[in-house]
């Protein structure tokens, strides 16, 4: 089977619509690393994306009388247009399936490369589903975007293309991961011609379908995945993929939103150009590994992927890069309730940077602040300035790594529930998702009903194709088994976060 894909990669046919993407050096980032980066520029591509490699190489083998039929797919982005672009240059009708929940720069980028949009569903499960209803009735071509032996080979072009421009001479490939199709390929052909080179596919910890498959050693299901990196927000693997993975790939690496937000902050500065979350994915995976592992003199090369990026997400990535980075630390602090202790505060400090400060006034004798503080040492300046504060007489929560603390109550503090009548200790707290669509909020707000009184709220667009609510929800104890049988028939994801600590220090009762 791998000579069967050396052979299918050598033979590919992917130029007509791509280009052979530059390797770019990456000196800022080689410089603080102390690696030689190099980064494989795949959002450079048409499409700004490699899923043209093998959307068109799946079409281009298509036999005449299939092809004439024309071509279908289910994507809500980069697969879409990639398809999109492979038909059109073939000259057949291609159709694309999209969740209504896709972003308009999205459809109007397929639609404009001159395919057919159906708009189906909330998400990229029934939308798939809906695709392949549509495949049977009208007969078309199914264009997989991850597993189909010839999309893998067109999406290990890219393989073939790093070894040519390194001449073999490098230490390892890291690359992002969704269904398995392009680490697949790329690990296909570089294993087998240079078997000393690692290579790493890197993930979102909150979307580790080939991760957690690795592991378990089959194809596993997520329950949920997360919807940051929505390019490799796949809930299961593809089988072809997922082999390839388990005889050609060294490992697969997990990092953090914030990981991923701060890597689209590096490969800003040294390219002046903006990643996608799932296309900076490998070079916060290098990130990673080169700081924990205590790698140098390395020649490592990242595959960025894609940059299909929504602009208003730009907000979000801005906000947690500092931290994701370990630039920022943000601090729960209790002070004297009493004049002069934010200055003696400030004084403990020793004139270091304060990114952020969040403050209410509650009364009692005690106040608690949110702080964000600039730092240059990293993940050990910032241990040593919670053991600082500490050794002052301050109570400190490090919140650096607390999402509801980052996400919602750092926009929220100005007071605690109220606590009339046990009220206070009524309240639940719950973390919802949503489709982001015109009028879903509402829709939300409907289905949650009248029945239970909401006494917080937070919800703030970050540009992805979900929205993200807080919510306080104030229930008697004798009604909360019938609030979790409501709760489950929403069908709206939900997270309870009633303990959550940043909740219980700035906002709970």
């Amino acid at each position: 089977m791998s000579e069967d894909y050396l052979q299918r990669i050598l033979k590919a046919r992917v130029y007509d619509v791509a280009i052979e993407s530059p390797l770019d050096a990456a000196p800022r980032l080689s410089q603080r690393l102390g690696n030689r980066i190099l980064f494989k520029r795949e959002d450079l591509q048409p499409v700004f994306s490699f899923k043209l490699r093998g959307a068109y190489n799946k079409i281009a083998h298509l036999s005449p009388a299939i092809a004439a039929h024309g071509v279908i797919c289910a994507s809500a982005g980069n697969h879409a247009q990639g398809v999109a672009l492979a038909a059109r240059q073939r000259g057949i009708p291609a159709l694309v399936v999209m969740p209504r929940t896709t972003p308009d720069i999205k459809v109007r980028a397929v639609r404009e490369l001159g395919a057919e949009i159906v708009l189906h569903g909330d998400g990229y499960d029934a939308a798939y589903e809906h695709a392949l209803s549509i495949t049977r009735e009208r007969h078309l071509a199914f264009v997989h975007p991850f597993d189909d032996v010839d999309v893998i080979a067109g999406q290990g072009t890219v393989g073939l293309e790093i070894v040519r421009q390194t001449a073999g001479e490098l230490d390892a490939v890291f690359v992002p991961v969704g269904g398995g199709g392009l680490i697949g390929g790329i690990a296909a052909f570089i294993k087998q011609l240079y078997p000393r080179v690692k290579i790493f596919g890197v993930q979102p910890e909150d979307s580790a379908a080939m991760y957690e498959s690795l592991r378990a050693g089959k194809r596993v299901m997520l329950d949920r995945v997360g919807l940051f990196a929505d390019g490799v927000a796949v809930r299961r693997v593809g089988e072809e993929g997922l082999a390839l993975a388990k005889r050609f790939v060294d490992e697969v690496v997990l990092v953090s939103t914030d990981e991923n937000c701060a890597a689209i902050q590096d490969i800003f500065e040294d390219t002046r150009s903006i990643c996608e979350p799932a296309g900076a994915l490998a070079v916060a995976g290098i990130k990673h590994v080169c700081v924990r592992r205590g790698w140098h003199d390395q020649r490592i090369v990242a595959v960025n992927s894609g940059a299909n990026l929504n602009f208003d997400r730009l907000r979000h990535v801005a906000e947690r890069a500092d931290i994701g980075a370990e630039r920022e630390a943000l601090l729960a602090v209790e002070i004297p309730e009493q004049p002069g202790s934010f200055l003696k505060f400030c004084q403990a400090l020793e004139q270091r940077n304060i990114t952020e400060f969040n403050y209410r006034g509650q009364g009692g004798d005690r106040a608690r602040i949110l702080v964000g503080l600039g730092l240059t040492g990293g993940h050990d300046e910032r241990i040593a300035l919670v053991a600082q504060l500490r050794a002052a007489g301050y109570t400190v929560t490090d919140m650096s790594g607390n999402e509801i603390a980052k996400l919602h109550v750092r926009y929220l503090i100005g007071g605690k529930a109220r606590d009339g009548a046990d009220r206070g200790h009524d309240e639940l707290l719950y973390r919802f998702e949503f489709p982001e669509r015109p009028g879903a909020l509402l829709r939300f707000l409907q289905a949650v009903g009248s029945r239970w009184n909401i006494s917080l709220f937070h919800y703030r667009n970050h540009g992805s194709d979900h929205g993200r609510v807080l919510a306080g929800i104030e229930v008697p104890k004798a009604e909360r088994e019938q609030f979790l049988l409501h709760l489950n028939e929403l069908h709206y994801p939900y997270t309870d976060e009633t303990a959550n600590s940043a909740y219980r220090m700035f906002l709970g009762a």
